[in-house]
Order: C-alpha cells, then structure tokens, then sequence
C-alpha cells in the first residue's frame, strides 16, 4: 500500500490547544490522526509534502500541540479521514507489517487494489500464525481494543503435536514466567484429540508477544497450526483465508467504543474480497 496515486491528500484540522498540552512529531500526529502510517508520513514530510501553518516541513519530529496548527498535504486542505474497522482472515505465511525488510510478503496484499485509505493493525499475528485481524484507522477505538485491563478477550484454535495429559493441562493453566514475563491463559480446553495430535482452545484476556507460542514452548509441547478465531464476541464465521470485510455498526460498538457512526463506513460497502 501507499503512493501518491492510492489515497487522496487529507489532513488533520482542529482548533488550538491548551497552553502546556502535550507537543507530539509531526509524523506522529498525522499517523495517530489515521491518515497513513507513521513511516509513509515520514517520507511525505521529507519530500516536502507536507505544509504547518502554510510553510513546508520536512522534519518528522516537527514539535505540534495537539490540534493547535493546520496541517496541509499536497497543498490541500481536507477534512479528517473517513473512519474504517474491518476484519480479515489471515493466512499463514504473511507478516503483519506495512512494508517488511526481508521482502517478505504483507497482510497488506489482501487488501490491494479495492481503494481504501491507510488502515493499521489492530494488534498482530506472527507469521506463522492465521486467523481474525482487525484493521482500522481509528487509533481511540484500536488502543480500547488493545487496552489489556478492558479490551475483549481473544480466541485460539490451537493444534499440538501431542495428546496432553492432565498433568500437562494443569502446568499450562498455572503458567510460567519466561524472561520475568509471566504467561498464563484465561482457560486452555481441549477441544478434540488425535492419536498423535490434539486440537486446544486458549482464551487471552491480554497481548503479550507471541504468549501462546512461548507458554507451550515452556512445556517442549509444539504448536502446529494456531488460529484465532474469536476477538470478543466477534467471531472469524465463514469468511474465506485471505478474505476481508467491513464490521457492522453493533459489532463495533460491542467491541469498543468507536468514533461517530457518521465517520465510519457503512456495513455493506466493502463486501468480502480476496
């Protein structure tokens, strides 16, 4: 994603600030205001796109009270973006990540092509992993979706290359502490069981970098495929690997609370895509 050509020049407008409010980088404001990621920002602010008050910025850091001065892209003044929150079946295989080092390919290749503005992770899934991502460029809604001590809870499928004993299940509820970090499920159940191989639901009331992966590591249990399935009440349904679609109005609200219905965009008018 991004390019001049992919989304129309917008800027953030709002009236002065107190005396004493916090002062952020331009770059920062522009990608809490969800117009772009704060890299894509960067680069417009260096390549003299990016006007304060009518004069060209091209420092990233630019010091700016929150909402005390307007900011112009391209010359244009617009007003703030469009709010958008979708969700996407994530495939294995692809970073969660707007442009990726290695070269690797991106979430981001699932929604190519379909004309929608800069839109952030909400949280993430490791490469490996697959399942329900969120995506919005509303950042009041993803930091409440994000919050660990109020944001819903998450749901894993989680196959291991074992069949777990209740013994094993016991040590996985209790936890650990890796790296002074401790890990530790809401619940762990198993949902079915192979000869082989068994199928667990892990529910996480909390983010910790791959939590799941590091918990049952502890315990030389591997994991096999891992997929979440649930963020809250919202579940992944039948929404095809790769495929994306715009949340409702009451699913948002149920997840967190959002901005101005008349900001977002309306249930329908991004159907599922490939």
């Amino acid at each position: 994603m991004g390019g001049r050509s992919s989304r129309p020049p917008v800027s953030p407008t709002g009236k002065a600030g107190p005396i004493g409010s916090p002062r952020h980088g331009l770059a920062r404001v522009l990608s809490k205001a969800g117009v772009c990621s704060r890299t894509e920002a960067a680069a417009w602010i260096r390549d003299g796109r990016v006007r304060v008050d009518g004069r060209v910025v091209r420092d990233p850091e630019y010091p700016l009270h929150d909402g005390m001065r307007r900011v112009g892209i391209d010359g244009l003044d617009a007003p703030p973006p469009q709010r958008h929150y979708l969700m996407l079946n994530k495939p294995r295989g692809l970073v969660t990540t707007a442009r990726d080092e290695r070269g690797r390919d991106t979430v981001y290749s699932c929604l190519e092509g379909v004309g929608l503005p800069w839109l952030a992770p909400v949280g993430r899934l490791d490469k490996a992993s697959e399942g329900l991502l969120l995506f919005s460029n509303d950042p009041q809604w993803a930091a409440a979706i994000l919050d660990p001590a109020s944001g819903p809870d998450k749901t894993y499928h989680v196959q291991i290359d074992r069949v777990p004993d209740d013994a094993l299940l016991a040590a996985l509820r209790e936890g650990v502490s890796d790296a002074a970090e401790p890990l530790r499920a809401k619940s762990i159940e198993v949902l079915r069981s192979g000869a082989r191989n068994a199928w667990l639901e892990i529910v996480l009331d909390e983010g910790r970098n791959r939590q799941i992966r590091r918990l049952l590591e502890a315990f030389d249990v591997g994991v096999l495929r891992l997929v979440r399935v649930a963020i809250g009440g919202l579940s992944l349904g039948d929404l095809g690997k790769g495929q994306w679609r715009a949340l409702e109005a009451a699913e948002r609200q149920a997840l967190a609370p959002a901005s101005p219905p008349a900001s977002a965009t309306t249930p329908g008018s991004a159907p599922a895509r490939r």
